[in-house]
Parts: C-alpha cells; sequence; structure tokens
C-alpha cells in the first residue's frame, strides 16, 4: 500500500527540480535553433564531414536528406482506403506459477474506409512452452523474459505483413453462375479484370530500428532480424508502404548532427581529441534536447520536417532496407515518422502514407486509431491472465498430472491476512 502522506513531503523538491529541467532546456532549444540556422548555410559541409569521420564519430547522428528549413504540407488522403495494424502483449513465465511457460497475444486490426466493409478486429494467441522456447536463449545470455519480447517483436512484423497481403489481394476476375440442376458451369466474366488499387498502409506501434539487436549475439540476431526483413521485403513487393509511428519521442539522432558545427575541433575526430570524456565534450550543448522538441518550433499542424537517414550501426544488418525518418506535427504532439527506404524513396508512396496516418491521428483524437484499437486487442488483463492458467490447470488435472497448483510464495501474495 503506498502512503501518500509520506510522499507530500518529497513533492516540493520534485517540483523545484523540473522548474530548474524547464529552464535549463529552454536555454539548449535556444542554442539548438541558434546551431540549426547555421546548418542552413553550411548543410552540404556538414554533410561532407560527416561522411568523412563517420568512422570516428562516437555518438549516433542522422543525416539530413533534404534542406533543414523544409517544412512540407501533409496531402488530404483519399476518402476510401484501408490502414492495417498489429500490436502485442505476452504473459512473461513465472516459476511460481501453475507451469513455466509464456504467451504471446498478437492484436490485428484492419480498418477500411469508404468501402462499406466491416473491420477486422481480432488477437492471435500463441503458447510456447517447449525446452527450446524457454531456454534456447540461455546459451547466449539472455533471460527468458528478454527472449519472449524479441520473439514477440518478430511476431507483430510477420503477423502484420501476412494480414496486409491478405487484406488487399486483388480478384482475378468474376464469375458468373449458370446452369440448372447438376449442371452447374462456372464462368470468368472478367480473367483479366482486377480490383482498384485501394490506397493502403500498414502501422506498427515504435521504432523500427530495433537497438536492442545491438547486443545481441549474431547467432540470437538470426532468429529474430531475418523473419523481420522477409514481412518487410514481402510487403514491399505486394505494394504495401510500412510505417513506424513514435509518439513522445526520445530521439536525439537529429539534434546529434548539429554537434558537428558545434565541434570545436580541426575536425569531429572523436577518439583522437575527446578519449574517455564523452561525459564533458565541448559539443555536448545540447545534451537533453530531442528532436522533437527543436522540430516543435519549426512546424505548423499539418506539416512535416525535412527527411533523415538514421546512421545507426545497427543497421548495417538491415540489407537494402536502411531506415529513414521525419518529423510530423500531428496537432497534439510533434510524432517521429519512420519508414524503409523504399517507402521514402518512392514519393507518391510517402506522401500518401503520410496523408493517411495524420488521418489516422485525428480520427483517433491524437493518436492513430488503428494502433490503438490493435493495442486494445492484444492486452492481457487480470481477468484474461486468471482464464489462462484456469484452463491450464483443468487440462494439466485431466491429463493426470498431480500437485496442480501456484508455489506457497504466490499463494501467500494473493491473499493477505494483515
Amino acid at each position: 500500500m503506498l502512503d501518500l502522506s509520506k510522499l507530500a513531503g518529497q513533492m516540493y523538491g520534485l517540483s523545484q527540480h523540473l522548474t530548474q529541467e524547464a529552464e535549463a532546456n529552454r536555454q539548449r532549444l535556444e542554442l539548438g535553433q541558434k546551431h540549426l540556422e547555421d546548418a542552413f548555410t553550411r548543410l552540404p559541409e556538414l554533410i561532407k564531414i560527416q561522411e568523412k569521420w563517420r568512422d570516428r564519430i562516437l555518438f549516433a547522428n542522422a543525416t539530413p536528406m533534404e534542406p533543414l528549413h523544409t517544412c512540407i504540407d501533409i496531402v488530404v488522403p483519399p476518402k476510401t482506403h484501408t490502414v492495417i495494424a498489429t500490436d502485442g502483449s505476452q504473459i512473461a513465465p513465472n516459476h511460481h506459477e501453475i507451469a513455466y511457460c509464456y504467451l504471446l497475444n498478437i492484436g490485428r486490426v484492419v480498418l477500411h474506409y469508404g468501402q462499406n466493409k466491416h473491420p477486422f478486429l481480432d488477437s492471435l494467441p500463441e503458447i510456447f512452452y517447449r525446452p527450446e522456447d524457454l531456454y534456447m536463449s540461455r546459451q547466449w545470455g539472455i533471460r527468458t523474459e528478454e527472449w519472449m519480447s524479441y520473439r514477440r517483436t518478430a511476431s507483430e512484423a510477420v503477423m502484420l505483413s501476412e494480414l496486409a497481403i491478405a487484406a488487399t489481394q486483388r480478384v482475378e476476375g468474376d464469375k458468373e453462375i449458370r446452369g440448372q440442376g447438376d449442371e452447374v458451369e462456372e464462368i470468368s466474366t472478367s480473367s483479366t479484370a482486377t480490383a482498384q488499387r485501394i490506397p493502403t498502409l500498414a502501422m506498427v506501434d515504435g521504432s523500427l530500428i530495433y537497438w536492442f539487436l545491438d547486443q545481441l549475439p549474431f547467432d540470437a540476431k538470426e532468429h529474430i532480424l531475418p523473419p523481420i526483413l522477409d514481412s518487410w521485403k514481402n510487403l514491399r513487393d505486394a505494394g504495401i508502404p510500412l510505417m513506424g509511428y513514435l509518439s513522445a519521442s526520445r530521439s536525439i539522432e537529429a539534434m546529434n548532427f548539429f554537434r558537428l558545427s558545434a565541434c570545436p575541433h580541426k575536425a569531429p575526430d572523436c577518439i583522437s581529441f575527446c578519449p574517455n570524456q564523452m561525459e564533458k565534450i565541448p559539443c555536448k550543448v545540447f545534451e537533453g534536447l530531442r528532436d522533437s522538441t527543436l522540430w516543435s518550433t519549426q512546424l505548423k499542424p499539418g506539416q512535416r520536417s525535412p527527411l533523415w537517414r538514421s546512421n545507426s550501426r545497427i543497421l548495417d544488418l538491415y540489407e537494402d532496407q536502411q531506415i529513414y525518418f521525419c518529423y510530423v506535427h500531428v496537432g497534439t504532439e510533434i510524432a517521429r515518422i519512420e519508414v524503409p527506404e523504399w517507402v521514402a524513396k518512392n514519393t507518391e508512396m510517402f506522401d500518401e502514407s503520410l496523408g493517411l496516418m495524420l488521418a489516422q491521428v485525428y480520427k483517433g483524437y491524437g493518436y492513430p486509431v488503428a494502433l490503438a484499437e490493435a493495442h486494445n486487442q492484444a492486452v492481457v488483463r487480470g481477468g484474461d491472465r486468471s482464464r489462462f492458467f484456469g484452463l491450464l490447470e483443468r487440462q494439466m488435472i485431466k491429463a493426470g498430472l498431480k500437485n496442480v497448483g501456484t508455489s506457497y510464495k504466490e499463494t501467500r501474495k494473493r491473499g493477505s491476512i494483515a
């Protein structure tokens, strides 16, 4: 039980700290705007410096693909379109439960607009209990709970691809039924007729850059990343754009590009000039200033920022599916939008996708409605958890197992006598 009366005395200190942080952030923002203006005129020079010294720079920084003063109005989406989304949730393994296993539940959503079709909303659960599912990650020093979340990420991508392709398959031709009695003949009325292309967007909640992969051994990466990249390739082949939506993004990749302008040395050679002092280096004047904070001063509602290419080291594993991003003023916040390279370089597809995304935000009152519904379909609530273990317990008893039940510790935690 939380004693609020004992917390009250600490709130004053917290409020003072937040006030100081707000003032420091204002000063950082002013400095960031100054270096942004400087980069307007030095952009080609800074990009050449970045490319030349990229192996000597010790902080993650993105490359602008458009002029830094770019503020483009997002186009209005067509009335007829489709949006697909997936999201995942889980029941983590627990040695104190009646069985050591875990469950992944992937919420799936297909929303049709202007097509007179019912939406598709459901979830697909899968239980993992085999030794290879539970203990395989131990060989790499990865806890089962962490491995479960990585597998969930892969499952979300695979199911999104399958769902999007199935939802957008075109009908090759209508068939007409003729005949009477047992003599029935199917005649194709148009063997080459295809359905008109409907603008479609596949969305995921969160980043397309899976930072956690950077710390995984190669063999562990091979179990997670290839299925994701294969799913993206399937979407590319089907002509369905993929987009990652990040709300309240904490990224500083774009701000780190401006550190090249703030570097006091003749070259941004961090290894030579600033070894072992990354916390005190002169260019770290933007520390704590997020990309979204800076672009909130540049963008109007319904506009996007310049397009950037991420240079994260983990993207070396992504082959030809590098990740690009931009920031969009969606009205309620500055959202970070990520897309694969094949979406970013297709101007028509990219612009159309941004329009569909913004429409989703407006329909969801500040957050894409498809992603919100996918989350609601996926989330495992307390009652769902109880029913899951109740079903598992009945099945174990039916199979003839004895002494089925939770540990004494778990039993006592669920029923306090105090």
